[in-house]
């Protein structure tokens, strides 16, 4: 199946791929814009949540130098995870072409996979989650970017959903590798491997997006919504998450 490189705007290096298949789907049900509405104050089709593809952002771009602290440490996390994501990537690409049989190389690539994902991936999302998302929801109520009822959803919460099905593909994820690598029957190894597979890359490609969604939009207009003063009360409460 044919895919589309992603490329990072700033360093011009590859941070993944996304089928052509993919792409259409999202474009044409695109999760940020689940029943968020703009501020009435806008002009048409400039609600900065609303972009009309799933890798464009209609933002006017804020320099990473030109960003506070706090968005810089998230932003170079983000790349960090990229990293292990490509890696993890690998590694499960290796394990179908080596028709699910699992040598110390992949051990070891799923191993140190897990373990960051266990604890710097999900302890990066509590940051946001108990610090910058609270106020940014705030924010985005204030501004007019919610849906229409009174307890609506802004796009914290399409980001917040995300968070909680990182946990439940990487557990699934987790679990399905333990299994078929204790299975002695060959055919329900496969299965189970195969299983674990399309999780893992489920769960890596729906890292990615809402990496490249928070680095492009979210912080952009972060980096906009929140004053110096809050972000430097951020700074103090976010390095407290455990």
């Amino acid at each position: 199946m044919e895919k589309i490189t992603i490329v990072d705007r700033k360093s011009g290096s590859r941070v993944g791929s996304i089928s052509k298949g993919e792409k259409k789907r999202l474009n044409e049900n695109d999760p940020i814009k689940r029943e968020v509405v703009k501020d009435p104050t806008l002009d048409e089709g400039d609600s900065p949540m609303d972009p009309p593809e799933a890798y464009q952002s209609k933002l006017e771009k804020v320099s990473y130098d030109e960003m506070h602290d706090v968005l810089k440490k998230l932003t170079l996390e983000h790349r960090v995870s990229i990293k292990k994501l490509n890696k993890f990537e690998k590694g499960l690409q290796d394990f179908k072409a080596g028709k699910w049989i699992f040598d110390k190389k992949i051990s070891n690539i799923f191993s140190e996979f897990f373990s960051f994902f266990d604890s710097d991936f999900l302890l990066h999302n509590r940051k946001e989650e108990k610090v910058l998302f609270p106020l940014l929801e705030r924010r985005f109520r204030e501004t007019g970017e919610h849906g229409t009822d009174e307890f609506s959803q802004t796009p914290i919460d399409i980001f917040e959903d995300d968070h909680y099905q990182f946990i439940q593909l990487g557990v699934l994820t987790f679990n399905l590798i333990g299994i078929s690598s204790r299975l002695p029957d060959e055919a329900s190894k496969n299965i189970v491997s195969d299983l674990a597979f399309q999780n893992g890359m489920e769960l890596i490609e729906m890292a990615r997006l809402h990496i490249f969604r928070e680095d492009e939009t979210l912080f952009q207009l972060a980096n906009k919504l929140i004053s110096t003063e809050e972000f430097d009360e951020i700074q103090i409460r976010i390095e407290k998450v455990k």
